[in-house]
């Protein structure tokens, strides 16, 4: 009996072992490696051999470099998370009828979702080319979208906005079907009209899932690389240095190991903070 009580208190920590190895390997020693990497100045190995403290945080706040990176990668979050989830709730909305040809709609909408960055990125840049690119053609116009600074950011920003769209459609899509029908026919017989049937009804019913896709929406934006790195590598100038590329560039480009750490320490503590507010203000915004 001893035996089996044993077995039967340690067998459901048997069945989480694997994945916490997995994650033990591929997430919690690398984040304690960063954090511990942060306080020192690294050789082009990426070894440990000054320790300086906070140092390579010192020199980060200070840095007008640093804080043009963050006011960057703010506007490219910003215009992200807007537009991606404007454009994931229009398509949900379309698609929430039944009507011949429905299915082949909805896949379009969500297909973003299976497509890779660098793929996309790739596609784009032709699409963008200034001679033979086909938007600067249907628009009549002369201009070179990634190498101009008031264009370059808002071409990578639109572009991953349309790449989170297609998971946004999805989750819409499952909010919607959730909602009540009842509730619009009530609401149409009380003489309500489509706009208002949308911002008091189907709004509010799908705060707990408009909340969830904006924390993860804002997390996905943070941490863009692939597209930036094949469209722009951070320029022209610095107009779309986002943080992740800047971290990329300092560690792989500038071999300041150190200092690539303390910035994804500090992208880290940004998330955190951001996810925190975002969870305090649900309690409030949010109706279940």
């Amino acid at each position: 009996m001893k035996i089996r009580d044993f077995f039967k208190k340690t067998g459901p920590y048997a069945y989480i072992l694997p994945a916490m190895i997995v994650f033990a390997v591929f997430l919690f020693y690398p984040f304690f490696k960063t954090i511990y990497l942060s306080l020192y100045k690294t050789n082009k190995m990426g070894e440990a051999k000054l320790f300086v403290g906070f140092g390579n945080y010192t020199d980060l706040l200070t840095s007008p470099v640093f804080w043009d990176s963050l006011k960057v990668t703010v506007i490219f979050v910003v215009i992200v998370v807007a537009g991606s989830m404007a454009l994931g709730l229009f398509a949900a909305v379309l698609c929430n009828r039944t009507f011949p040809g429905i299915r082949a709609f909805s896949t379009a909408y969500a297909l973003p979702m299976a497509i890779a960055s660098s793929s996309a990125a790739m596609i784009f840049k032709i699409m963008l080319h200034p001679s033979i690119g086909i938007v600067n053609k249907l628009l009549g116009l002369n201009i070179n979208w990634i190498n101009d600074p008031r264009y370059a950011l808002v071409c990578v920003a639109v572009l991953t906005a349309w790449l989170n769209s297609g998971i946004n459609f999805l989750y819409f899509s499952a909010g919607l079907s959730s909602i009540d029908d009842s509730i619009y026919e009530r609401a149409s017989v009380d003489g309500a009209g489509g706009i208002q049937q949308f911002f008091r009804l189907t709004l509010p019913g799908l705060s707990p899932i408009m909340f969830y896709t904006v924390v993860v929406n804002i997390i996905q934006a943070f941490q863009s690389f692939g597209q930036v790195k094949i469209l722009t590598e951070g320029g022209p100038g610095n107009s779309t240095n986002l943080i992740v590329y800047s971290i990329y560039r300092d560690a792989f480009f500038n071999y300041r190991f150190g200092s690539a750490a303390a910035e994804s320490v500090i992208l880290f503590a940004i998330i955190m903070a951001l996810t925190l507010v975002m969870f305090k203000i649900e309690k409030k915004g949010v109706s279940y």
